[in-house]
């Protein structure tokens, strides 16, 4: 009996793939996915990697050579060191605060708006600075419209959490109607100003859709879904 395939194609040259439920400070869970992208000359681009299990890894390897470990901020990077033994030859890039903080981690480098040369052109990013929690990196894949979030925009089903932790959800605004900036993010935000440019940057891209780590993708009109997002930010 042929098992269903993990990796989930999202566009063209991108994938994702769904991860286990990890545990957060204060008892939270949060659901888990990562995103492979192909680069033109076949390397892979592996964005916030998940859990690996030897099915994930069958089906990355038949896609191409695994090239770059990319943790998008530094709360993603519980699963990067198991990456790392599986996958040595790789390029692991620390965004702002990571590297001290995973000082058992092996960086190659910072990851930051100096241009890579091994993806300039396929991939964009912005680094979200001025926010006290975590500097969080934002990506745009090209080829296939895709904007990568990971904790900036949050949507949780309103039966995800219970008792007193669905109330502190609610007031957060990780469960609501809609997707959303948490509150806690837009407090910690105490550099309005560089939020305000970095984000303006991310609405430059054309966006077609719109991934996050914690809530449904977004496929269409990805640019006017981020806008509306980030409208409190912009308009302040």
């Amino acid at each position: 009996m042929k098992m269903p395939a993990i990796l989930k194609e999202f566009g063209p040259d991108i994938w994702i793939a769904d991860g286990p439920i990890v545990a957060a400070a204060g008892g939270f869970h949060y659901p888990t996915r990562m995103a492979v992208i192909r680069l033109a000359r076949g390397s892979l681009f592996l964005w916030s990697p998940t859990q690996i299990s030897d099915g994930l890894r069958a089906e990355i390897d038949a896609l191409g050579d695994v090239r770059y470990l990319i943790p998008p901020n530094s709360l993603h990077h519980v699963f990067l060191g198991d990456w790392q033994r599986i996958y040595p030859d790789g390029k692991t890039y620390a965004p702002p605060g990571l590297m001290q903080k995973r000082g058992d981690i092996r960086f190659d480098d910072n990851l930051d708006e100096t241009l890579q040369q091994d993806w300039a052109g396929e991939i964009d990013l912005v680094v979200m600075r001025g926010n006290l929690i975590t500097t969080e990196v934002v990506f745009f894949h090209r080829r296939s419209g895709t904007v990568l979030f990971t904790d900036l925009i949050q949507h949780f089903h309103p039966q995800w959490f219970k008792g007193w932790r669905a109330l502190v959800a609610k007031l957060d605004l990780m469960v609501g109607p809609e997707p959303s900036v948490p509150r806690k993010f837009r407090v910690a935000f105490t550099d309005r100003r560089a939020a305000r440019a970095s984000i303006e940057r991310v609405l430059e891209w054309p966006a077609e859709k719109v991934l996050m780590a914690h809530g449904d993708p977004i496929t269409e009109n990805g640019q006017a879904f981020i806008a509306h997002v980030f409208r409190w930010l912009t308009r302040g």
